[in-house]
């Protein structure tokens, strides 16, 4: 007999009214090796809720260590889990932008990180404020400061920079860069973080270029890819991960917040990045596998693939198969 079972059997005694309970799902990273640097996808989806997608979430492994982590929208929380992602392992949060698909999940991560060993700081990047959008110092003030939403965890942003003993604190930074520049944000060892600012209708965004080493991965966000600087952010990147959220036919407020194939393939192919990444899968982007990767081979040449929950990719080594070639 399984200790699962065991368990539910010392649960139910004899009753005959008593459910069954099964054990938990033991998901494990989805085709890491744990070798070199790897991108696992906490997050594919997007602010709609689909059974199999998280919102939007990335974790940068190295060593199988996840060491960066990428916007964390609803549902990546437990992504974070199943990948066998570790609090104490983290060196560095960053978000492209504060809509809720990107960092409703903040919160959940930061009270499980009680239940850890981790005692050092915690950094956090976002970008800047403009309107109804807080900058991301103001906005985490407003979940965790003493009179936030969760001010019961006031302790990991704390106001005078003291850490309780046996705790961490926090660190957040809001990112300006000038329009048109890449700028360094942030080096910690072999770590470097440049970043530039994007477009995203009226809200404020941040394209991110993390290097590990010699391996390079850029994330876009969500913009309309208008901005020649993000092609200057993936100048021959190793991964590209852009947001396939709409098709090529969008018109209105899906096309003025998001980039159609054919923008991100001539971004891919301006860039000459070596691999491509299509991530934050909605609805209407969806079933639309076929045309689109068509439409981006208009403009790029190299491997691309379609996000699923889960799925690690080499930064170095092939890539696993993919259900969609």
């Amino acid at each position: 007999m399984t200790v699962a079972r065991f368990a539910a059997v010392v649960l139910c005694g004899a009753s005959a009214l008593c459910l069954s309970i099964p054990p938990a799902a033991q998901a494990g990273p989805s085709n890491c090796t744990g070798e070199g640097i790897e991108l696992q996808v906490l997050g594919s989806g997007g602010p709609e809720l689909l059974a199999d997608r998280a919102a939007s979430s990335y974790l940068i492994r190295d060593g199988g260590l996840g060491r960066v982590l990428v916007d964390i929208g609803g549902g990546s929380a437990q992504r974070f889990a199943q990948a066998q992602g570790r609090v104490e392992d983290l060196e560095l949060i960053l978000l492209t932008h504060l809509h809720v698909d990107h960092s409703a999940d903040l919160p959940a991560l930061v009270k499980a990180s009680y239940f850890t060993r981790r005692r050092r700081d915690l950094p956090v990047l976002g970008p800047s404020g403009a309107g109804d959008f807080p900058a991301t110092r103001e906005w985490m003030a407003r979940l965790f400061g003493p009179r936030g939403a969760y001010a019961y965890l006031q302790d990991y942003l704390p106001a005078d920079g003291a850490v309780p003993a046996g705790a961490y604190a926090l660190r957040p930074r809001d990112v300006t860069v000038p329009e048109g520049e890449v700028k360094t944000v942030f080096e910690a060892g072999n770590l470097i973080v440049r970043a530039a600012g994007l477009g995203h209708g009226i809200v404020p965004a941040v394209g991110w270029r993390v290097e590990i080493g010699d391996r390079t991965v850029v994330f876009s966000g969500d913009t309309h890819g208008n901005d020649v600087v993000l092609a200057t952010l993936a100048r021959h990147a190793d991964l590209l991960v852009a947001h396939n959220a709409v098709p090529e036919d969008a018109v209105g407020a899906a096309r003025a917040l998001h980039m159609p194939p054919s923008v991100i393939g001539k971004l891919a192919g301006a860039a000459q990045v070596r691999r491509l990444l299509l991530s934050h899968r909605m609805r209407r982007s969806l079933g639309r596998e076929p045309e689109t990767r068509r439409q981006i081979a208009e403009h790029y040449a190299g491997p691309l693939r379609f996000a699923d929950d889960l799925d690690c990719y080499p930064l170095s080594a092939p890539w696993p198969a993919s259900k969609t070639d």
